[in-house]
């Protein structure tokens, strides 16, 4: 893919049945300006997103990130997104990104202020190179994320559970990151277990057995580590979801940061301790992450 890709949504409510949703959709110029200054999420952040790799024009693992961003939406009181419409916004973005590796984001806005409805957009763009990242694989921190494993449920207005548009903790832990010569980060609750990194979903080899956090307490439930526990299971691995204690990070016989966009990235040292690398099973994981996978 050489270009960006825009396109704007009319959203509509998700009880609508259609068979055809092309006239709710309005391509632009990604470079041309299309949202109004009032436009809340630019102004607070106030809306839900998700990001899907596309390899070779093929969307990946669409209906499971179309799931979250409903899931998203309702925590934050949004109108549901219907599927269908998304799901059709979503094949005219893939189309347009023709041979290699693309990212499409989609975007659900609390709207202009004041507005009567949402704002909804869906982009479509080349994605960086992630290969020494797959290969070589990465250094990371453990960072304090400043609540503990029950506040979600305590305090859901906190909106640990959204994949929200308020990025901006985690930018700055990932630059924390970079200041402490390493490549990315982990978070962890402020009772000392293992939450997730910034933009990506952990997972552990504890022996023969695969393991992740359990995806509550603000834990986003990873799309790409639902893929890559389909595949260990087919190859007859144990997975499973824990509550995992920070103690346990260095001494995992292995451990991959996995998102859509990236995919498998083996964790070569947590807080400069040295973490086994299993290279071979990494290629395994990124040649079938790289595969067409609905």
């Amino acid at each position: 893919m050489t270009r960006r890709f825009a396109l704007m949504i009319d959203p509509v409510t998700a009880s609508e049945e259609r068979v055809d949703f092309g006239d709710t959709f309005t391509m632009v110029d990604a470079a041309a300006p299309a949202l109004s200054v009032g436009e809340l999420s630019t102004q607070r952040g106030d809306g839900v997103f998700e990001s899907i790799g596309v390899i070779d024009g093929h969307a990946q693992e669409v209906v499971p990130h179309l799931e979250r961003l409903a899931h998203s939406a309702r925590l934050c009181d949004l109108p549901v997104p219907n599927q269908e419409q998304w799901r059709q916004a979503i094949q005219v973005a893939a189309a347009e990104c023709g041979d290699g590796e693309a990212v499409i984001k989609l975007i659900l806005s609390r709207g202009v202020e004041h507005g009567p409805t949402p704002t909804a957009w869906v982009t479509a763009a080349p994605a960086a190179d992630f290969s020494t990242a797959r290969v070589g694989g990465v250094r990371v921190v453990t960072l304090d994320r400043g609540y503990d494993l029950g506040a979600a449920e305590r305090a859901p207005w906190l909106l640990l559970g959204a994949k929200t548009l308020s990025y901006a903790v985690n930018m700055a832990a990932l630059r924390e990151a970079h200041r402490r010569d390493a490549d990315d980060a982990i978070f962890l609750s402020s009772d000392g277990f293992v939450l997730e990194a910034p933009t990506a979903s952990l997972i552990l080899r504890l022996g023969d057995r695969f393991v992740t956090p359990v995806p509550n307490g603000g834990i986003l439930h990873g799309t790409t580590q639902l893929s890559v526990y389909e595949y260990l299971a087919a190859r007859g691995f144990e997975v499973g979801y824990d509550r995992v204690a920070a103690s346990v990070l260095p001494t995992a016989d292995a451990a991959w940061l996995v998102s859509s966009v990236r995919l498998a990235a083996p964790i070569t040292a947590v807080d400069g301790v040295s973490l086994p690398v299993d290279a071979a099973l990494t290629a395994e994981l990124n040649a079938y992450l790289l595969s067409p996978r609905d």
